[in-house]
């Protein structure tokens, strides 16, 4: 069965490279001249043909609208920057879908949400990877392979600003995996700010990180991952798994059967023996970025980087423990402050690595939390712009969301705890997620895991969890039953017949042994009542 999957695994990533389509986080449609200069990203849905589907009811085609409430002092620009009031540099007018209808032209589904009209509601469980069965591990490897392997139909990334690109006259677009998409999103919303020539750069900017939009974004980021895998392999049941690496002693997930082992020839490199090991990373070089004044252009860079535990002691002394992450739960409070990196009894801040996880302090002069394990793994990951090249990024972001999913649950925050401004730019709550097309505002993801179709294994019921977490040793058993039937009925025979050969020779030398130690007879066995009977023979035996 497994080499039927692999092959055909293989055969849809041939057809898939075969069948991109040419034209080519911008929607294909979207990275033209017309489109950059008329500011209007509203392709066509192909069940219809109209603009947003439009002709369905599916969507349709409307401004942008972009709210004025006032950011944080940390960003003290405007104007220069693309990513400032996103997405209204590039566009003003975008589709806007109906019901549960999404996309950049309102093709796709909700989260959550399935089927042909987008009507069919379903739960995602989102698993711990060491419950996965040996099939399914495997098909999530395959997966993730195959997406960094082929060329995505749907998006382009951008390789230089709207000001290089002569206000849209000379776009400026690369094509790229449907994995290295998300490599590429990762970068564009953490990289430095480009105020003008090599070296001019304002690096205290981030629209993902360092402030309350961190968990949302992510939170979308994975939806989005999730969504782009079903599509690329047809498989709907698709979800990714999480690494639970509270208490860990080290990387229990770098393994060859699983996210890489250690390269015996470097152990900066992984091992020949994992998939990954032929891997190339892009946008990981920040700081000759920052050098040069220009973007990532997208092109490889080197193979995948990972050393983990060799890290500097001095920034992180060890993986999260349970009792840190409680202490993160305890923080009633979603964000505090200035909702920076020096936020005090900030949830967000201490869950993202720079509150102190036992004090809640700000500005920790050690990381904790989400960023301990990036740095922990001392290479790809260690790089914020960089990080998602290491396919763990995506197990350990599973993991953070499922514990910003606890503290939602715990104190069940409404709206409005969500901060409306006064946020760094591109956080507050009506702020739409950099560099995401179609748009998604921060507080849309403020909100419950189920209300957008996924769920935890180890947030499920005991009973629950005890069922899901029997799944290995059920595959295991599964695979030995033949053998452990053949075994028992070889057993049973062998059985038998030792017990016709016990009885036989029991017989046999139990009868000797009677015969060797028995008593002589008082008596003839034969009696003779009468001499006219002496000629008829009695065959009586001793029985």
């Amino acid at each position: 069965k497994t080499s039927i999957f692999l092959w055909r695994v293989k055969l849809i990533m041939f057809f898939t490279l075969c069948l991109a389509p040419s034209y080519q986080q911008f929607p294909r449609l979207c990275a033209t001249r017309e489109a950059l200069r008329t500011k209007e990203c509203c392709p066509p849905w192909d069940g219809d043909g109209s603009a947003c589907g439009a002709s369905s009811g599916r969507g349709f085609c409307q401004d942008v609208q972009v709210p004025d409430f006032p950011d944080g002092p940390q960003y003290p620009f405007s104007g220069l920057d693309d990513r400032e009031r996103w997405p209204l540099v590039f566009y003003n007018r975008t589709c806007q879908c109906a019901g549960n209808f999404m996309g950049f032209n309102c093709a796709d589904c909700k989260f959550g949400y399935f089927g042909v009209n987008c009507n069919e509601r379903r739960e995602s469980l989102r698993r711990n990877i060491f419950h996965l069965s040996r099939a399914e591990r495997l098909r999530f490897i395959s997966y993730l392979n195959l997406a960094k392997h082929t060329v995505s139909a749907d998006y382009v990334v951008a390789t230089g600003t709207y000001r290089e690109m002569e206000n849209g006259s000379t776009p400026l677009f690369a094509n790229i995996s449907v994995y290295d998409v998300f490599v590429w999103m990762h970068y564009y919303v953490s990289r430095n700010a480009l105020l003008g020539g090599p070296g001019n750069v304002w690096t205290d900017v981030d629209f993902a990180h360092w402030a309350p939009a961190f968990l949302p974004w992510h939170r979308v980021y994975l939806l989005h991952w999730e969504h782009e895998i079903r599509k690329l392999t047809g498989d709907m049941s698709f979800i990714i798994p999480y690494w639970d690496w509270r208490d860990a002693s080290g990387c229990d997930v770098c393994t060859d059967e699983l996210m890489g082992g250690r390269s015996p020839l470097s152990p900066n490199l992984l091992s020949p023996g994992s998939v990954f090991s032929s891997w190339r990373v892009l946008c990981s070089q920040a700081e000759e970025y920052n050098e040069q004044g220009v973007l990532c252009d997208a092109r490889e860079e080197g193979p995948l980087l990972r050393n983990p535990g060799n890290h500097n002691r001095n920034i992180v002394e060890r993986l999260p423990t349970s009792a840190e992450v409680e202490f993160a739960l305890s923080l009633p409070n979603y964000d505090t402050g200035a909702m920076d990196r020096s936020a005090n009894m900030s949830f967000r801040n201490t869950m993202e690595g720079f509150g102190d996880p036992q004090t809640g302090l700000g500005n920790s002069p050690r990381m904790g939390m989400h960023a301990a394990l990036h740095v922990f793994m001392n290479g790809s990951m260690s790089s914020v712009q960089g990080s998602a090249n290491d396919p763990i990024f995506l197990l350990h972001h599973a993991f953070v969301d499922s514990i910003y999913e606890q503290w939602l649950r715990r104190h069940r925050p409404s709206l409005s705890q969500y901060p409306q401004s006064n946020a760094p730019v591109g956080h507050n709550s009506e702020y739409h997620m950099v560099p995401f097309l179609p748009l998604h505002r921060n507080r849309e993801y403020f909100i419950s895991s189920k209300d957008l179709g996924y769920e935890y294994s180890y947030l499920l019921d005991a009973d629950q969890r005890l069922v899901e977490s029997m799944g290995p040793y059920l595959e295991q058993l599964q695979e030995v039953w033949p053998w452990l039937l053949l075994a028992g009925f070889l057993g049973g025979i062998v059985a038998v017949a030792m017990t016709v050969i016990v009885r036989s020779v029991a017989r046999k030398y139990v009868w000797k042994w009677k015969s060797l130690f028995a008593s002589p007879e008082r008596q003839p066995l034969l009696l003779i009542s009468t001499t006219e009977d002496t000629n008829h023979h009695n065959y009586q035996t001793t029985m």
